[in-house]
């Protein structure tokens, strides 16, 4: 049984765990926020949890967790945390009826019919079913935007949550939280890919109603990614690595991904980042003498098989030891575009382990 399904088992309603509720630090990753501004909205607008157990730390029902969503949605769309805040406890009251226990008594109350009013002339209650239906808390992974996850790891949503609202702090959190977790390659892969693939399809489907978003996740990773890799290693004669965007390509995150992983593991690497153009490439690759040369494509459009085979044929050193390197056509764009004798590992984990090897050799 995998990992996932595990969790799926010991985990019941919402994701919540079965022996019972989650701490404040987990609710706060899932919703993409501080555990301050749980702290706050349970203190001032009275969204704590229901119930209370034993010992200082508070546990939160997959109920809980379904609020605190419900006010994470409403105030992204701008709606002042006050505000939100009536509505939700307003939500939970008619779903709960008239029964509805304290937290009624911080929203909207009526006034008692008076003395001697028969029941037939007072107002009817609102029957839970008269209320708008809240969606299933395993199905709620739209931040309030329109976002679809699916089923995705409950990081996903909490820092997509934080990208939608743009709160920096949160989403600088979250993003290191996953890294120091699940380390570069799988926090990359299982967490933060899926994030800015629903990212980037809200933007292609709403105009031009999410760039911002976009850019300002990416951005947040990128830093993230330099915060989280180590300091570049020292060269070593014939064990540098050498990557960069094929010319025309700007899509660096999963290069700069690959460059963190490989100074992760003390392998000299020289990054040039986006678009470099091919007498720069040719120039870099000469200075440098690399064992092996990344190039990143992300678009058919701009995968070149002729710029790739002649930094291949590239060679230095003097006659008779003459070196090349070995070049790796990195990225979606070079699928159905391979280049004959050169690797094209087809994933992150693949090309960490190839570079590893060439330059082990």
């Amino acid at each position: 049984m995998g990992t996932h399904e595990r969790d799926r088992e010991d985990r019941g309603r919402g994701g919540v765990p079965l022996g019972g509720g989650l701490t404040t630090g987990e609710v706060a990753r899932r919703l993409g926020v501080a555990p301050t501004t749980v702290r706050t909205w349970d203190r001032r607008y009275g969204l704590g949890p229901d119930a209370h157990t034993g010992g200082r730390h508070r546990r939160w029902t997959a109920t809980d967790v379904a609020r605190l969503e419900r006010m994470c949605a409403l105030t992204a769309t701008g709606i002042p945390p006050a505000e939100a805040a009536r509505t939700v406890l307003g939500e939970a009251t008619q779903e709960a009826g008239p029964a509805a226990g304290p937290a009624a008594g911080l929203v909207g109350r009526t006034a008692p019919a008076s003395p001697g009013t028969p029941p037939q002339a007072q107002a009817p209650a609102r029957r839970p079913s008269d209320a708008p239906p809240l969606p299933p808390a395993r199905a709620r992974s739209r931040a309030g935007s329109g976002l679809r996850l699916g089923d995705v790891r409950q990081e996903c949503k909490g820092i997509a949550r934080a990208a939608l609202r743009l709160d920096a702090a949160a989403l600088d959190e979250l993003l290191e939280a996953a890294i120091v977790e699940h380390g570069l390659v799988a926090a990359w892969t299982e967490v933060i890919m899926p994030t800015l693939q629903a990212v980037g399809r809200k933007w292609e489907s709403s105009g031009e109603r999410y760039v911002e978003v976009e850019h300002f996740l990416s951005w947040h990773v990128s830093g993230a990614l330099r915060r989280g890799a180590p300091s570049s290693a020292a060269d070593r004669p014939g064990a540098t690595i050498v990557l960069a965007c094929v010319p025309g390509e700007n899509h660096t995150l999963p290069l700069e991904v690959l460059a963190a992983a490989l100074a992760e593991r003390g392998l000299p690497v020289r990054m040039f980042g986006g678009a470099l153009p091919v007498e720069s490439l040719v120039t870099a690759v000469r200075r440098t003498g690399p064992a092996a040369v990344g190039l990143w494509a992300q678009s058919r459009t701009t995968a070149s098989r002729p710029l790739a085979q002649h930094v291949a044929a590239m060679e230095w050193g003097v006659r008779g030891a003459r070196r090349k390197p070995v070049v790796l056509t990195i990225g979606p764009g070079w699928s159905g575009r391979t280049v004959t004798g050169l690797p094209r590992p087809t994933g992150l984990a693949e090309a960490v382990a190839v570079l590893e090897s060439v330059v082990s050799r």
